[in-house]
């Protein structure tokens, strides 16, 4: 039994972003069908930012009206909307509607806004669901949380979306004589001209986000289950896992507010094994520790929601489609890996996270770096700029998601209130880094695109 919960909390916590996720990868593809063309990440960036009026209300609700909400009635709308806004999205994605004088991908946008609204508000209701269930699950649900960044990045690479050569085209010149137009294709009348040519997908933006669907259905048939655990599989008053030495030294602390039959771990013990006082301290934070936890989280979230993604067509698109779609596929992988070493090596040390968030910020430094140079960053058209950029943008994703995930644990630990607040400073270090970067890229257009097959850079 202990084993198919984690198989439900896996499964669920798919659907906590893989819509939006599964945007993200489809990128590389996107970008070159839609009007909106480099400039979509940072509309996308902010239109899932602007869906942070969700998680607010629902915040608000924590604080103001606790008794009032219904966490499971909610999952089951914010989960439903999501597969709705997503099989819509499979057959309405590329419609555009002139704004302002301009085309746009409004169906796009607006599904892409619901699917957002969906993704954000699952970050204020799936947690604070998890904690009905033992510490244990919560890394487990954020494993299926970074499985949907996972999933789709295999759907999008078995694509092989946004892939392009460059090939040289021939041109004709047109030649006036009097009132008659000629074409010319002879070596004199015509020339070559480099183009880009997108390699046909192996299957449809359509396929890819059926396939989308259809997950986000297996989540809410996921949370269907989980809701319907029988009261003898929630851990918060005994104890499942004696025998599982590796999941036991994740649960480290003992419930908060669940009274003295609760049971929790303590350095891979029972909590009733070890003083009351031992497990107390254990799991005791100082109010300067909690800030920079909660530090970490906005700044960590503020850059990988909000800052980076901005920026990413600006990052990799000038080293290629190949490296865009290696970029974008593989750091989301990077994800649920962090997850999985979260589990096996997990580590509340503060100083360790802060080293993490440190490194992964250096490396987010040279992804924006090699955006600013944008169309003409460093080794470019040679393999090393390629690997150089595809690596940075895997370890960036990589390390700051393990800061998330224990970060996450640490809170889980103390009580359900300091989850949920989680949750909500997690969206909102995601709204400042969208809100700073939108102007930048889309009003002062600080960050200049290019076509990689006709870029004229300096050796």
């Amino acid at each position: 039994m202990a084993l198919l919960t984690h198989l439900l909390a896996c499964v669920f916590g798919t659907g906590s972003w893989m819509a939006i996720n599964g945007v993200w990868v489809e990128l590389p593809l996107l970008v070159n069908k839609l009007p909106e063309g480099w400039y979509l990440p940072s509309y996308l960036t902010i239109i899932i930012q602007l869906a942070n009026v969700g998680p607010l209300l629902i915040t608000l609700m924590y604080r103001f009206k606790p008794g009032m909400l219904n966490e499971v009635v909610v999952i089951y709308a914010v989960v439903g909307t999501g597969c709705l806004a997503c099989f819509l999205l499979a057959f309405l994605w590329h419609y555009t509607t002139p704004v302002a004088g301009a085309p746009h991908s409004t169906a796009f946008l607006i599904l892409t806004f619901f699917l957002s609204l969906v993704d954000c508000t699952s970050s204020v209701t799936f947690l604070p669901f998890m904690s009905r269930l033992h510490p244990c699950y919560v890394t487990t649900f954020f494993i299926g949380e970074g499985l949907s960044g996972f999933i789709p990045a295999l759907i999008a690479l078995a694509q092989g979306s946004g892939l392009a050569n460059c090939v040289n085209v021939m041109r004709t010149d047109n030649v006036t004589a009097g009132n008659t137009t000629a074409s010319n294709v002879t070596d004199e009348g015509g020339h070559f001209q480099t183009e880009t040519q997108y390699s046909p997908a192996n299957f449809s933006t359509l396929v890819f986000f059926i396939l989308l669907t259809v997950i986000m259905v297996s989540s809410l048939v996921a949370f269907f289950f989980l809701s319907r655990l029988p009261k003898v599989w929630e851990l918060s008053k005994q104890n499942l896992f004696s025998s599982e030495v590796t999941l036991n030294s994740f649960c480290m602390t003992p419930e908060d507010g669940q009274g003295a039959g609760s049971t929790g771990y303590v350095d891979g013990k029972p909590a009733s094994s070890v003083k009351g006082s031992e497990a107390e301290k254990k799991a005791t934070y100082s109010l300067s520790e909690f800030i920079f936890i909660y530090f970490l989280v906005a700044w960590v979230n503020s850059l990988t929601n909000g800052v980076l993604p901005s920026v990413q067509s600006y990052s990799c698109l000038p080293y290629g489609n190949m490296a865009y779609h290696l970029s974008a596929t593989l750091s989301a992988m990077a994800n649920p890996l962090a997850c999985t070493i979260a589990l096996l090596l997990p580590s509340r040390s503060l100083i360790l996270l802060g080293g993490l968030t440190t490194t992964g910020t250096a490396f987010g430094a040279f992804n924006m770096a090699m955006a600013v140079m944008s169309p003409c960053p460093l080794l470019q058209h040679s393999d090393w700029g390629d690997a150089l950029i595809v690596i940075s943008w895997v370890l960036f994703t990589g390390t700051l998601s393990y800061v998330k995930v224990m970060a996450g644990v640490i809170l889980r630990s103390q009580s359900h209130s300091a989850l949920v607040w989680y949750a909500a400073v997690e969206q909102l270090g995601s709204l400042i880094g969208a809100v700073v970067m939108f102007p930048l890229v889309n009003v002062y257009s600080l960050f200049k695109s290019a076509d990689f097959c006709s870029l004229q850079c300096p050796a």
